[in-house]
C-alpha cells in the first residue's frame, strides 16, 4: 500500500519543516504532495528544498486561492493506494496515521474521518468554535443521513477510488461540507475514528474564521439540494 499524502501550505514557515519529519517519519511507502498556496512568509523558499527529492511533489499557486484549491491541485495524478489530508500546522499529527489507516487496511472502509470529539488528548482551546463545529456537523448529518461527530476535521483519509469519484470546487474551507456531502451521496462506507488534537489560537496563526462557519452553512445546503 502506498499513501499520498496531500498538504496544503499557506504562510506555514514556523511548522513546515517539522510537519515534513513527521510525515516522513512515518511508517509507509508514500509520496508527499505539497501545495503552496502563494504564501508570503517564506514557505514557498522552504518547499523549494525539497524539489526534485525523491518521493515529493510540489505544486505553486501564482495567487492565494484557498485550501480546497489547493486540495484540488494536489489531487491531481495522484499515485498512492490512499489518500491523506494532511495539514501543516502541527494541529494534526501523523502518528495518527496507524488509526486513521485501520479501517481501510481491513476493508471495512472507503472513508475515514479522524474525530478531535471522540475521547483523543486534544488541547483546550474556543468553547464557541466547538459550538459552531458540533452546529454545522449536525446540519450536515441531517442533509446527509451521516451520523458524524466532526464533519470539519482536517484529517480525511480516502481510498485512491473515492479520490477520483469527485471533483472539488469549493476554493476555500467550504471543502469540507463539500467532500462530505458529495461521499454521503455515493454511499462509500463511511468510518470516524479519534485523533489526537493540537490547536492553536490566531496569534499562533489559526485562519479560519466566523466566516468561514456562514459560508459552511450554505455549502451544507448546496451539496444537498444543489449539486
Amino acid at each position: 500500500m502506498k499513501l499520498s499524502v496531500v498538504i496544503p501550505v499557506y504562510n506555514e514557515k514556523d511548522t513546515l519543516h517539522k510537519i515534513i519529519e513527521r510525515v516522513q517519519a512515518t511508517p509507509y511507502e508514500k509520496e508527499i504532495v505539497l501545495v503552496d498556496d502563494c504564501s508570503e512568509d517564506g514557505s514557498r523558499d522552504i518547499l523549494k528544498e525539497y524539489e526534485g527529492k525523491d518521493g515529493f511533489v510540489i505544486h505553486y499557486h501564482q495567487y492565494n486561492q484557498g485550501k480546497g484549491a489547493a486540495l484540488r491541485t494536489g489531487f491531481e495524478n495522484l499515485s498512492g493506494d490512499v489518500v491523506v489530508i494532511q495539514d501543516a500546522d502541527l494541529e494534526y499529527d501523523p502518528k495518527d496515521y496507524g488509526i486513521l489507516l485501520e479501517p481501510i487496511l481491513d476493508g471495512r472502509a472507503d472513508v475515514v474521518y479522524g474525530s478531535r470529539f471522540l475521547g483523543g488528548p486534544h488541547r483546550v482551546l474556543f468553547y464557541w468554535h466547538y459550538v459552531a463545529n458540533k452546529a454545522l456537523t449536525t446540519l450536515s448529518n441531517m442533509m446527509t443521513n451521516l451520523n458524524l461527530t466532526d464533519m470539519e476535521t482536517g484529517y480525511k483519509v480516502f481510498t485512491k477510488e473515492v479520490a477520483d469519484s469527485f471533483q472539488i470546487t469549493c476554493d476555500r474551507f467550504g471543502v469540507e461540507p463539500e467532500m462530505t456531502g458529495k461521499i454521503a451521496k455515493m454511499n462509500f462506507r463511511v468510518y470516524e475514528v479519534p485523533i489526537s488534537y493540537s490547536g492553536r489560537d490566531y496569534s499562533e496563526g489559526k485562519k479560519i474564521t466566523w466566516k468561514d462557519g456562514v459560508a459552511a452553512l450554505w455549502y451544507i445546503f448546496k451539496f444537498r439540494f444543489l449539486a
